[in-house]
């Protein structure tokens, strides 16, 4: 067994689509990022890698490369997994936390699961998603996702 843990964050911008966890939500702003910006499908993506000790999302797809620009974040958590198989494992289940003022998430919370358990191949009821707001932290205009993922060993 593996575990796996990521972080990622990104800024509020106006005038781009807001998409997490591979939904796109309605919104006056959406997330400023290299790719799409979708902080879930990155805190995922690197849970991922770390739990193989393969490093980040970075050294697979560098922030300066302007292939990734506007990339869609679920190429990413493909290849992350697409690793994780490589090594022998599969994903047992995913947690994750979102932290930020708005939009509101609950709404959008079983489209999101849906989705993040479609591109794992694992059930729904093997992803949490889970909304907090950022309360006395500064972070109005900042979305943070935090992922865990755990891993089993392949029988072979």
């Amino acid at each position: 067994m593996r575990i796996g843990y990521g972080f990622d964050s990104h800024e509020f911008k106006p005038g781009v689509p807001l998409v997490i966890g591979g939904v796109k939500i309605d919104h006056a702003k959406g997330l400023a990022g290299h790719s799409d910006g979708d902080v879930l499908l990155h805190a995922i993506t690197d849970a991922l890698l770390g739990a193989i000790a393969a490093g980040d999302i970075g050294s697979f797809f560098p922030p300066n490369d302007p292939k990734w620009k506007g990339a869609d974040s679920a190429i990413f958590l493909a290849e992350a997994l697409k690793q994780v198989k490589a090594k022998g494992y599969k994903v047992e289940n995913v947690d994750s936390s979102l932290v930020m003022a708005e939009p509101k998430i609950g709404p959008h919370a079983k489209a999101i699961q849906k989705n993040i358990a479609d591109l794992l191949g694992i059930w729904p009821d093997c992803v949490g998603v889970k909304a907090k707001t950022p309360e006395g932290l500064n972070l109005e205009n900042t979305a943070v996702a935090h992922a865990v993922v755990l891993l089993s060993t392949k029988v072979r």
